[in-house]
């Protein structure tokens, strides 16, 4: 198993077999979640930009919700640091407790962005639609057919975001 830690995370999306789309999307949420990361300065610059490209990785395997606890436990086989991972499993929407997974015919896993890595790249993946900027208002009007309550911690997570990191 080649040791995906070691070469640009562009790459490890490619090896992996995602989809120049996918890529492209990540590359996206990439610049975005850099844009805070560069103004928060309790955030880990290095881990927000390596979580972002490779928030979608699970895309390669699935492109249902499972994707994300997917594409965490993928980087997991391959060696890449706990914080990574984490990035990936809890970057859905504003996160989902180990409840909501059961629910949703996930794992049972505690998906809620925790750290300030976390929640960064969950509120720009949820400005990023395809590759076009959104605002946080125009994604919650595209996540209609969540519940209230998730689209309420949507809208949380973003002004957390975006008071503790200003806006991008």
């Amino acid at each position: 198993m080649p040791d995906w830690a070691k070469i640009p995370p562009e790459e490890v999306l490619r090896e992996a077999g995602c989809s120049r789309k996918v890529i492209a999307h990540c590359r996206a949420v990439r610049d975005c979640a850099c844009e805070y990361a560069a103004r928060c300065p309790d955030a880990d610059f290095s881990l927000v930009e390596t979580g972002a490209w490779l928030h979608d990785i699970g895309r390669s395997i699935d492109h249902s919700i499972r994707h994300a606890q997917a594409g965490a436990d993928l980087l997991r086989s391959h060696g890449f640091p706990e914080p990574v991972a984490r990035i990936v499993e809890c970057h859905l929407g504003a996160g989902l407790t180990a409840e909501e997974c059961t629910a949703l015919g996930l794992d049972a896993r505690d998906c809620m962005p925790r750290t300030i890595e976390e929640k960064i790249v969950t509120h720009a993946d949820n400005l990023i639609a395809g590759t076009t900027r959104v605002t946080i208002k125009e994604s919650l009007a595209s996540a209609s057919h969540l519940p209230e309550e998730i689209r309420q911690r949507m809208y949380r997570l973003a002004q957390e975001v975006e008071s503790r990191c200003g806006r991008a």
